[in-house]
């Protein structure tokens, strides 16, 4: 059995949080990587890009992720077409999506199970093409759909434009802290925001 990402790369425990002094002591989320599609052999370092990713996103926002799970699935387009299609009722593949668990309810002891964030699923072939298409790093975009599902996990949505901005922004900061440059940057100002799911 693998160890949490926070006994493997305990330097990454201490960080920025948004709302407290440099240096905060707080605990990452347990973040678990799944590989179910082959296509994603060509690209060895993914785990260690959405770990990053995810570390990084837990360290900036200021949410209750500490010591909670998170399951990311690494899967083709076949496997999140029909994840699409089951939850969304929308038939064709998508680049991320985000299943955020359901609240706990009562009271939780020492015995308990670990607490669930949710799960996270990308797809090989259409994150592939938009990186492609957009001339960008795949381990950017990569990034940055790791970054985007994490953020639906813990409450952020971007169906209203208020929301989507909010997100955004919180995104295009996260990006920053990785060395990543703004993922927006090149989008026309007039066009419609074009949805990550």
């Amino acid at each position: 059995m693998r160890k949490p990402f926070a006994e493997r790369a305990p330097e990454a425990i201490s960080g920025r949080n948004r709302n407290s002094g440099p240096m905060a002591q707080f605990a990452l989320p347990i973040t678990e990587v799944l590989v179910v599609a082959d296509c994603w052999q060509s690209e060895p370092d993914a785990e260690a890009v959405i770990q990053r990713a995810v570390a990084t996103a837990a360290e900036i926002v200021n949410a209750d992720t500490g010591e909670a799970e998170i399951a990311v699935m690494l899967t083709d387009d076949a496997g999140i077409r029909t994840l699409n299609n089951n939850w969304r009722g929308v038939d064709k593949p998508t680049n991320v999506l985000s299943f955020p668990a359901l609240p706990q309810t009562g009271l939780s002891g020492p015995d308990d199970a670990p607490r669930m964030l949710g799960d996270i699923a990308i797809a090989y072939e259409t994150t592939r093409k938009e990186a492609d298409d957009d001339q960008k790093p795949f381990d950017h975009h990569l990034s940055h759909l790791a970054v985007h599902g994490f953020l639906h996990l813990i409450g952020y949505d971007h169906e209203k434009d208020d929301d989507a901005e909010a997100m955004e922004t919180l995104e295009q900061e996260i990006l920053a802290q990785l060395g990543i440059p703004d993922p927006y940057a090149d989008r026309d100002p007039d066009a419609r925001r074009e949805r990550m799911d």
